[in-house]
Parts: C-alpha cells; sequence; structure tokens
C-alpha cells in the first residue's frame, strides 16, 4: 500500500493581491496548505476566505524587526515552499525620495528575502525536497533606479542560492516579470497610460509559468518573450549604449 504524502505548505508574502495573490489561487488549486502573509490584514483575510484551501493568515510588515523576526521564526517551522513576493516601489524620482524611504525598500526586497530564505532552507536541506521563489523583476538587468538596483541583488542571491542547494534537491528561483497587470502600480500611484499593451503580462498566466520553471529547477524564470528578448538584450549590448538608451528614457521612467 503506497504511503500517503502528507499535504504540501507554501508561505508566500505580499498575498493579499496582486502578483502574491495569484501564486496563493494557484497553489490552492494544487492543494497546498497556505500561510498568507501581507501588511494589509483586512484584504489578507479577503484573499484567504476566497481560497479553496485551509489558510494561516498572518499580519506583518516586512519592513519592521518584530514582524520580520516573526515571519522568519514561521519559516524555520517548516516549508515545502517559500514565496518571496511582498515589494514596492516609490513614485517619486531618485533625488525626491526620502532617504527613509528608500532604507525600507530595500530591507524589504534584501534583508526580508535574505532572512526567510535562509530560515526556510534548513528543514528543506533535511527532507531533501522543497525550494524557494524569490520575486525579482526584468529591471534587475538593468541599472535604471533603486528599485532595479534592489531586483538584480535578488537575481544574483537567488542565483547563487541555487547553485548552492542543488546537491540538496532544493530548487531556489528568481522570478523576473515585467509589467503586469496587478494593483502594484496603482497603489504606489504610477502613471501607467504610456506603457505599450503588449508588454503587459497577467499574472494568473506569469504564474503558471514560474511554477513550470521552478519545477524544472531553473535557476531564473522569464515570462513573456517579449520579456526574454529584453533581457537578453541586457546581457549583451555594450553597457555604454544601455548607458544611453537609460539616460534617454530617464525623461519619462515612472520608476528612476
Amino acid at each position: 500500500m503506497r504511503e500517503r504524502q502528507p499535504q504540501p505548505s507554501a508561505l508566500i508574502t505580499g498575498a493579499a493581491s496582486g502578483i502574491g495573490a495569484a501564486f496563493a489561487r494557484a497553489l490552492a488549486a494544487e492543494g497546498y496548505r497556505l500561510v498568507l502573509v501581507d501588511c494589509d490584514g483586512e484584504g489578507l483575510e479577503r484573499a484567504a476566505a476566497s481560497l479553496p484551501a485551509d489558510c494561516e493568515t498572518l499580519t506583518a510588515d516586512l519592513t519592521v524587526e518584530a514582524d520580520l523576526a516573526r515571519i522568519e521564526r514561521r519559516c524555520g517551522e517548516g516549508l515545502d515552499l517559500l514565496v518571496n513576493n511582498a515589494g514596492f516601489g516609490h513614485p517619486t524620482r531618485f533625488l525626491a525620495t526620502p532617504p527613509e524611504a528608500e532604507t525600507a525598500m530595500l530591507r524589504l526586497h534584501t534583508e526580508a528575502v535574505l532572512r526567510l530564505t535562509l530560515a526556510a532552507l534548513p528543514s528543506m536541506v533535511e527532507r531533501r525536497r522543497g525550494g524557494v521563489i524569490n520575486l525579482a523583476s526584468v529591471l534587475g538587468f538593468f541599472p535604471s533606479s533603486t528599485y532595479s538596483a534592489s531586483k538584480a541583488w535578488v537575481i544574483n542571491f537567488s542565483r547563487s542560492t541555487a547553485v548552492k542547494m542543488r546537491g540538496h534537491e532544493v530548487a531556489v528561483m528568481a522570478l523576473c516579470p515585467g509589467f503586469t497587470r496587478t494593483e502594484f502600480h496603482d497603489s504606489a500611484r504610477m502613471n501607467m497610460s504610456g506603457v505599450p499593451g503588449f508588454l503587459w503580462l497577467e499574472a494568473e498566466v506569469l504564474v503558471a509559468k514560474a511554477l513550470r520553471d521552478w519545477r524544472r529547477r531553473r535557476s531564473v524564470s522569464i515570462p513573456g518573450w517579449q520579456y526574454k528578448v529584453i533581457a537578453t538584450l541586457a546581457r549583451h549590448l555594450p553597457m555604454a549604449l544601455i548607458d544611453r538608451i537609460l539616460t534617454h528614457s530617464g525623461k519619462r521612467s515612472v520608476v528612476d
């Protein structure tokens, strides 16, 4: 008689809306037991109530030490999948953004990703299964903003961790989406009306491709042919040319 496998569990940060909520819907449909984390407690409860799955909800602001430490401890209790999705961007330009706002973004995109990943990995290594998906961005391939700089760190960290985990059957991946139809840009008060339609991705499609790539043990996932082309150009164009392009586009950029 085949032994019944335990129900897999996943913790998702930034799970109340957007890509995080899309991950929650996809994993709930696959039978995962979910731990949903977000600073928006009411939104988190609404998201959990809409899911056909067992959900544990944890309201936490991961830029606050006490909250980050609490979620770090929860990751250490054992998971099959950690999705470090929480993040935000700034509506203001570089010199107009307060240093404390930049520091908060950096802490969420780097320190929180680092600490939650390090907390989750030991039990995965012990059981020789599971993994981590870290939300980066296709902007992480370009030196365009402090946002892109933080996402470049996520890409580098995820790739290096993926190499270290290969011998332990644990898969770590950086997910690098482009413009995605979510509440992200509205919440950051960014005017996205100038973005061409063909550049937009749908959250459900993006998540399906991300989970496929994670299960194929890819260290970087770039959903969408258009963003694969953009990322390839970023890797092969001369840096001087990229700098000139960014200098020109930065006059109209929504994230610089």
